[in-house]
């Protein structure tokens, strides 16, 4: 593992995939900053040649609140478990091919907590593909089945997680607080940093 700048890592991706499509892995527990990494990549990448890169999140196969809650698993969304990894798989198949104009890709609203089917296009003229998500590291069937060119891991420490992630509960209270962060969220993110595995680069502190 390499510990690299954002500027640095530009470069290596924007050579990576001066010719064809290269699909990045970005990785981390929930807080470390995926998202707003990988939004920052692809914006760089596109500065540099407008259009030669999007964002492909994970969070698009979240599992309906309909298969969680009749599966007793509502309470745990956001575990490895409550994800469609195989229909994520065959969707990065698909991208990687890269044989269709475009390709319709879901995406999570976190406003309402459902995924949004065909919520984005990556259009084929996308040769930077930049895949963010919690597990797609994780050291675990069945996630050990994707496959990336380039693998990137968001290193935070536990406490500033916890910081992040307190934050972005305000608006919950008292027990329903505790369940969400101490049953779900932190477990989740202990899970990421101790069964991922190492990734090419490392970014600190994001």
């Amino acid at each position: 593992m390499k510990v690299v700048e954002f500027e640095a890592l530009v470069d290596v991706l924007a050579e990576r995939g001066a010719k064809a499509r290269h699909i990045t892995a970005v990785a981390g527990p929930p807080g470390s900053g995926k998202s707003t990494l990988a939004d920052r990549l692809a914006e760089a990448l596109n500065e540099r040649e407008p259009g030669s890169a999007a964002v492909f999140p994970m969070d698009g196969y979240h599992f309906d609140d309909v298969v969680l809650n009749a599966r007793g698993w509502r309470a745990r969304k956001g575990a490895p478990h409550t994800f469609d990894v195989g229909g994520f798989a065959a969707m990065l198949s698909r991208l990687r091919a890269d044989e269709e104009d475009e390709i319709a890709v879901p995406v999570f609203d976190r406003s309402i907590e459902i995924a949004r089917n065909a919520a984005r296009f990556i259009p084929r003229s996308v040769r930077h593909l930049i895949v963010e998500g919690n597990y797609l590291l994780l050291n675990e069937a069945p996630w050990t089945d994707l496959s990336f060119d380039t693998t990137v891991y968001l290193q935070v420490p536990i406490e500033e997680l916890e910081r992040r992630l307190s934050d972005r509960w305000q608006a919950l209270t008292g027990e329903t607080l505790r369940e969400k962060m101490e049953d779900n969220d932190l477990p989740n993110a202990r899970h990421v940093v101790e069964h991922s595995r190492p990734a090419e680069f490392v970014v600190r502190n994001f």
